[in-house]
């Protein structure tokens, strides 16, 4: 075992996007920081890698104008420009099966102040009848001044059904717009936390739910970009680097072990080295926060250890040629929730290349790749009728096994990080507790959370690392979480 010779005010365990940006704030407010990350890269869950000369993301994220952390994260990467924002939330919905107009809508907001900007959407959302539209809409109205209590323990689908919202209106549109923001099915996705998105992506601003698209792949947009602006500042970045043990050490600080090798694969001849640092933020999963520190938090890791995930499967189709003009749709009435034109950011030249993402995928995520493919092909045919005339040049999947984690009734409770956590170790990740879900939006945010807190721990000012953990936690009118259909 050999030991840093620099000893580095603070150790930052894992380079995802929560990592990142406590490694940034830390930085920039002069501390000494190293980050470790088990991985090749930086991005954590959002990466790319290459395929017969395209660049391919692993999963689809889209996010909205709301969230204001992510969107921060991204200018200070110098990457805005590498994002299209509608100038207005502009929706095609699909339904596999359907015919003429019924099978193709268009939510469209218009100027209007919130909420009656979606109004005009809904009354033309063809998919539902007249009655079932005016039930939707009484139903939303209903849920923006509900009192569902923050810990409430009931399901999405348990208050729609009790307000008309039959199999029809499930099936046309809370489905999809509950995986896309969940990764759950209603049935499985806690009210007190859909309720709170609904009301802040949709119905506090007219443009809010605006929707943002990269138009790089991630390691265009986050990875590289963190490892030089990082790099630039002073953050010392270990990859292929995994900790492997976090422990408090004789001085009032902590050391963590380290050893060569990407996470999960340790190369076994690898130098196994001790770092001290007077502080540690974890920025992992909660599985690898439980294995690291739970010694250090027996509660909560008792509670962490309850967290269960939920998968996602993204079937990358390449054809020969141009399928649809679509830049990207919601798919209603079936398990494929978002359909996305990846042609230009993954570098095709000729022929189009569409990323398919299957969201709460527990029942498809161990199935082969020949009988996806036997289940989506036929699908993108009804959806997008010029895909029968054309050949499939190439046809893969990717699985996400522990893309977010389950947000099920009472999830909140079990992602609380204890205020009474040993001073100098924070908790950071979009599993947390911030009040969003296990996003893009919410892991920048309890980054910059658990990073204020060290900064105001490390100065010796009690009051304002408290004040510092709590920041963020609850989502406002003014950010929400992002979108996604990974």
């Amino acid at each position: 075992m050999t030991g840093a010779e620099d000893r580095p005010d603070v150790v930052v365990i894992g380079g995802g996007l929560a990592g990142i940006s406590a490694a940034l704030e830390l930085a920039e407010a002069g501390r000494a920081v190293t980050l470790v990350e088990g991985r090749p890269w930086l991005g954590g869950a959002t990466c790319s890698f290459l395929r017969r000369g395209l660049t391919i993301d692993n999963g689809q994220h889209l996010f909205l104008r709301c969230c204001t952390a992510y969107r921060d994260l991204l200018a200070r990467l110098g990457v805005a420009d590498s994002c299209v924002i509608q100038d207005r939330l502009d929706l095609t919905v699909l339904a596999p099966g359907g015919s003429g107009d019924g099978a193709k809508v268009r939510l469209r907001r218009s100027a209007l102040p919130a909420p009656l900007h979606l109004a005009g959407a809904l009354a033309r959302y063809r998919l539902l009848s007249v009655t079932e539209r005016a039930r939707v809409a009484a139903a939303v109205m209903t849920l923006r001044f509900a009192d569902v209590g923050a810990r409430n323990d009931r399901s999405l689908a348990g208050w729609l059904a009790d307000h008309g919202q039959h199999e029809k209106a499930r099936a046309m549109l809370w489905d999809w717009l509950c995986a896309a923001t969940l990764n759950a099915p209603p049935e499985q996705a806690d009210l007190s936390l859909a309720a709170t998105l609904l009301r802040t992506t949709v119905l506090a601003g007219s443009e809010d739910a605006d929707i943002g698209v990269p138009s790089v792949p991630f390691s265009q947009l986050h990875s590289a970009p963190a490892a030089a602006l990082l790099g630039r500042i002073g953050v010392t970045i270990r990859l292929s680097t995994r900790a492997a043990v976090v422990e408090p050490d004789h001085v009032g600080g902590y050391q963590v072990t380290v050893v060569a090798g990407q996470q999960g694969r340790a190369d076994p001849g690898g130098a196994t080295e001790l770092i001290r640092a007077a502080a540690v933020v974890l920025a992992v999963p909660a599985s690898q926060a439980v294995g690291l520190a739970g010694g250090m938090l027996p509660g909560a890791a008792a509670r962490w250890s309850l967290l269960r995930t939920s998968p996602v499967v993204s079937l990358h189709v390449v054809y020969d040629r141009q399928v649809t003009r679509l830049p990207f749709a919601m798919v209603a009435g079936s398990p494929v929730r978002l359909v996305i034109d990846k042609t230009s950011a993954a570098g095709l030249h000729a022929g189009q290349y569409l990323a398919v993402s299957v969201p709460a995928a527990d029942t498809y995520v161990d199935a082969p790749a020949a009988q996806l493919r036997e289940g989506v092909l036929p699908l993108l045919e009804r959806l997008f009728p010029e895909a029968a005339d054309a050949s499939v040049e190439d046809f893969f999947v990717t699985r996400e096994r522990r893309a977010t984690i389950w947000h099920e009734p009472g999830v909140q409770r079990l992602r609380t990080v204890p205020d009474t956590a040993p001073r100098g170790l924070v908790v950071a990740g979009g599993w947390t507790e911030t009040g969003w879900p296990d996003t893009m939006e919410g892991a920048v945010r309890s980054g910059r959370s658990a990073a204020r807190t060290l900064i105001a721990d490390l100065a010796g000012d009690a009051d304002l690392a408290r004040d510092a953990a709590h920041a963020g936690h609850g989502v406002t009118a003014s950010a929400a979480p992002s979108a996604t259909a990974r």
